[in-house]
């Protein structure tokens, strides 16, 4: 019987880094996993009914995925999540899962991992970050989840790799920029580069930190007198992450062993 990946991601209004983070990664997976049908889910009913509102471009939920795998016929089901941690989107998908479980009871439905999940993980994480040699500030999405540890642990892990210079914040979580701004100025840094560490560049990277706006982290920073180079890429862009949510679809599916 032919099996069903369910591609899902919170999802993103802009089309150019959608192609870049989302479609990428999707593309590569219809490649490699060419027994299955592949679907592309959004967790955000906002970024939905915006897209289908503006552009008249609709994207599944999980469950309407779900559905049409069930109009196929396919009842063994792999979902990814294109997600960062084990969070408030993460449980969202499970309870979606679980829902129509309790009504098709039948199916085989295999949620794989969030980027950073097995300790493996942050240590492959932590070198991609750590391959540039400058000062490095991220931003982190971050969230009123326990799982908002992660970026904590994460910037730990890359600190004890031996690279001092790179801070992880976030917009809704524990650690904020205010908080690494004044690590910054401790460490007497004038100078930072100023990336996203989230899956596309979307409204956050735009907006929030790139943008010449006063609440900026870009104005925040220069604010207190440091530089700041600006990169918009996001993380889905990056082959060696595309790789890590490949193999935890590859570990879903049973294809190999946890590493």
């Amino acid at each position: 019987m032919k099996k069903g990946i369910i591609v899902t991601s919170f999802g993103t209004t802009y089309k150019e880094t959608r192609e870049l983070c989302i479609d990428s990664i999707e593309n590569r997976i219809k490649d490699e996993f060419k027994d299955s049908l592949v679907l592309r889910a959004f967790t955000s009913r906002m970024v939905i009914n915006k897209l289908k509102k503006r552009d008249n471009y609709h994207v599944d939920t999980p469950t309407e995925a779900l559905e049409k795998m069930k109009e196929n016929g396919i009842k063994n089901i792999f979902i990814q999540p294109l997600l960062i941690i084990e969070g408030i989107e993460y449980e969202k998908i499970l309870r979606e899962v679980r829902d129509f479980l309790n009504e098709n009871y039948d199916f085989n439905i295999m949620v794989g991992k969030p980027l950073l999940y097995f300790e493996s993980d942050y240590d492959k994480v932590a070198e991609i970050l750590s391959l540039d040699n400058n000062p490095l500030v991220y931003m982190g999405h971050g969230s009123e989840h326990r799982a908002d540890i992660s970026y904590k642990k994460l910037e730990e892990i890359i600190r004890n790799k031996g690279f001092k210079d790179v801070f992880i914040a976030t917009v809704e979580g524990e650690r904020t920029i205010e908080d690494v701004i004044a690590e910054l100025k401790e460490s007497s840094l004038d100078r930072v580069a100023l990336k996203p560490f989230m899956l596309v560049a979307g409204d956050h990277a735009r907006n929030d930190m790139a943008s010449d706006e006063d609440d900026s982290w870009k104005s925040m920073l220069e604010k207190d007198g440091i530089e700041v180079d600006v990169e918009i890429k996001g993380l889905g862009q990056i082959k060696e992450i595309q790789d890590i949510f490949i193999e935890h679809l590859r570990i879903a599916r049973g294809d190999m062993n946890v590493y």
